[in-house]
């Protein structure tokens, strides 16, 4: 993620300027890992799918046994109240969090109930539309519910797809394209995946090993109203290196063009430029 400059950050109650500390050395989530976020934009004087973001950040805490303390109505007036200090045209990331503070018998489970909270707000640009990234594969796969907490946008997943990222750019590439546990097509080491083959859009479909977006959904809507056919399907290697074009989809840019993978190389083509185009209409009328 781009490093973002302006923060604010809404701790005990109470907005302040700048990053400040949030987290003590002793908190369950310092050292254990009990960490869960999630990540909206602003830009233009909207918050597109805001509510959901923040409904999802609940659930993701439920998921990794900490106890939400903030309603998903609640966080979304306080993040309104913190962004009036920014411009209308800022482009800023919205990211409520949640951590838990002790643990409970041996240490290893949370203590169900104290939980710490926090919003951070950051400028971070969008990349400019034009801006394409290059896959390649990767070693490392997605877990399955049994190995990690896969059904929550939880801090403690990020270091695999972190190795991911580290070892596709040591092959020259932006991003790595991850299969899931049966070896088939999950997504990016930071974004959900699309492809376009003979007019129509395909994607991976959600089968518990990642996490399927909200921004995803919302594409998946929008084209659909347009009458475009989308299949969400079971997707090999080949098939994208078949693909016509293919786009990530992701809270932080919305829509990412690729350009190749491995030594396939793609169009910018019209379907990914609509894709974006409908998605900032929908964002603009909502």
């Amino acid at each position: 993620m781009p490093t973002g400059t302006n923060v604010r950050t809404y701790f005990e109650d109470t907005w302040h300027d700048g990053d400040i500390m949030i987290m003590r050395a002793a908190d369950h989530g310092s050292w254990l890992g009990t960490s869960v976020f999630d990540g909206a934009r602003f830009v233009n004087g909207v918050t597109p799918d805001l509510l959901a973001h923040c409904q999802r950040v609940n659930r993701s805490a439920e998921a990794l046994m900490i106890q939400p303390t903030v309603s998903a109505e609640e966080m979304v007036a306080i993040t309104l109240e913190g962004l009036k200090a920014y411009s209308h045209d800022a482009p800023v990331y919205i990211r409520p969090m949640y951590w838990a503070l002790q643990g409970g018998e041996m240490g290893v489970a949370p203590e169900i109930g104290p939980t710490g909270f926090a919003i951070c707000l950051e400028e971070i640009p969008f990349a400019p539309p034009e801006k394409t990234a290059t896959l390649t594969t990767t070693r490392f796969r997605r877990p399955v519910l049994e190995d990690a907490v896969v059904n929550a946008k939880a801090g403690c997943l990020y270091p695999n797809n972190a190795r991911m990222l580290v070892e596709a750019r040591q092959k020259g590439f932006n991003n790595a394209l991850v299969a899931d546990a049966m070896g088939n097509v999950a997504e990016t080491a930071t974004a959900n995946i699309f492809m376009v083959k003979d007019g129509e859009v395909f994607t991976p479909i959600p089968n518990g090993t990642f996490l399927a977006g909200i921004t995803r959904a919302r594409h998946i809507r929008n084209l659909k109203t347009d009458g475009v056919q989308v299949h969400e399907t079971i997707l090999s290697f080949e098939d994208f290196r078949d693909a016509d074009e293919v786009f990530m989809s992701g809270n932080m840019m919305k829509v990412t063009p690729i350009s190749a993978f491995d030594d396939t190389n793609y169009q910018h083509g019209p379907m990914t430029r609509r894709v974006r185009e409908m998605y900032w209409d929908w964002a603009m009328s909502a």
